[in-house]
């Protein structure tokens, strides 16, 4: 299979946590888009976890998305990951979302490679920054 013919699909399950609930008492919490954003990006970056080199890992950088339809908490939602393309550091998606009754979501997303240890020092330098700034 190609890189670029990448897929991998993952199972979640909608939990209280993932889930709104500011629409009141009248209507069930269902799955919040952030959540639902959360998991297409650990999911997609699971799916190019096998191409990085080592001490590397990705970052989202970009997320595009319809969240078509309101999920219950307590439903299953599978998400599919498609790697369509390489650039470089950059990688490229479109991702599905499905509960057990409908589509759910679909977009695009872009991962960039990082070596992990040179992302640790830039954070760390930008937490000194800000402890010195205040």
């Amino acid at each position: 299979m190609s890189e670029e013919m990448r897929v991998l699909e993952k199972a979640y399950v909608v939990a209280d946590q993932d889930a709104v609930h500011f629409m009141g008492p009248a209507v069930p919490p269902v799955l919040s888009t952030p959540a639902l954003v959360m998991w297409m990006e650990l999911t997609s970056r699971e799916n190019i976890g096998p191409l990085l080199g080592p001490g590397e890992d990705s970052v989202g950088v970009h997320v595009e998305i319809k969240h078509l339809a309101a999920t219950p908490v307590g439903m299953s939602v599978r998400v599919v990951s498609r790697l369509t393309g390489v650039e470089g550091r950059a990688f490229s998606f479109e991702f599905e979302a499905f509960d057990a009754v409908e589509k759910i979501a679909e977009g695009t997303h872009r991962r960039s490679s990082v070596p992990v240890a040179k992302f640790a020092s830039r954070v760390e330098s930008k937490k000194e920054k800000a402890a010195n700034a205040g």
